[in-house]
């Protein structure tokens, strides 16, 4: 980058502590963590000190949206702007539209993800929207696999052989454990039936191990975001399966990744 497009871009950025320059802004995205009451109160806020032709979108990955604008009185405006992690190199943007959610809303969204150079979809609303509803099984088999006497690096070498770009496992690292959580917390409200509860996250997350932004979850970090297993991961393994009363398979264990 040229020392003239570095400050051409810091130029356009303005930071704030308070609601008073939102006044005359034309769209305002949430960011904050999978907490439903935390993005309630932000809503109402943004609802009082936007403009009435304001769009109001969150990132929310999981979060029905009518949940996030129960507050509010501004339904028709509220829209969801699902980014994925990292997400200055993914190019999906789930765009998610309730029913009260007006088209103009939804088409200046689906301009400004053309923008910015994202391949926007739209998408319905529900918990987990369409990516993380076909994701969450994903990541909820590995965690079974787990527990049943597959090893973690195994799984992820696995889903990288059939075609997928990094494996569920590294994959959780990557966005953190207490994405991992919340959006998990959200599975179990809404599917209870459908989730399978293993113990293996928690038990990492009171130890401090909460992914690669702590370099410990999953894998080990050093350096330039380099993964390499990480022994100590086991007592954790073996911990999950005692919890969950799961007997090893000693079929699953035979398994080699190209025939899982």
């Amino acid at each position: 980058m040229t020392k003239d497009n570095y400050d051409k871009t810091l130029s356009l950025l303005t930071g704030v502590l308070d609601y008073e320059k939102f006044k005359s802004v034309d769209l305002a995205i949430e960011t904050v963590v999978e907490n439903v009451k935390l993005k309630q109160q932000i809503f109402a806020e943004l609802e009082q000190h936007c403009p009435s032709h304001c769009i109001l979108a969150t990132n929310t990955s999981t979060i029905d949206l009518d949940l996030i604008g129960e507050k509010t009185n501004s339904q028709d405006r509220i829209v969801g702007t699902h980014f994925f992690a990292p997400a200055h190199i993914m190019p999906l943007l789930e765009i998610v539209r309730t029913p009260r959610a007006s088209l103009q809303a939804v088409v200046t969204m689906l301009d400004v993800g053309k923008k910015i150079k994202k391949t926007p979809i739209v998408v319905g609303n529900c918990t987990g929207f369409a990516v993380n509803r076909m994701f969450f099984p994903y990541t909820q088999a590995a965690l079974l696999l787990v527990d049943h006497g597959m090893d973690v690096d195994k799984i992820d070498q696995a889903c990288i052989e059939f075609g997928m770009p990094i494996g569920p496992f590294r994959m959780t690292d990557l966005v953190g454990f207490d994405v991992a959580l919340a959006t998990g917390m959200q599975y179990l409200e809404n599917f209870p039936e459908r989730v399978y509860k293993s113990m293996l996250i928690p038990l990492m997350t009171e130890d401090k191990r909460t992914g690669e932004a702590s370099q410990k979850g999953f894998y080990k970090y050093e350096g330039k975001r380099k993964a390499s297993p990480d022994p100590e991961i086991t007592s954790y393994v073996e911990e999950s399966r005692r919890i969950s009363g799961a007997t090893p398979d000693p079929e699953l264990l035979k398994i080699d990744n190209s025939a899982i």
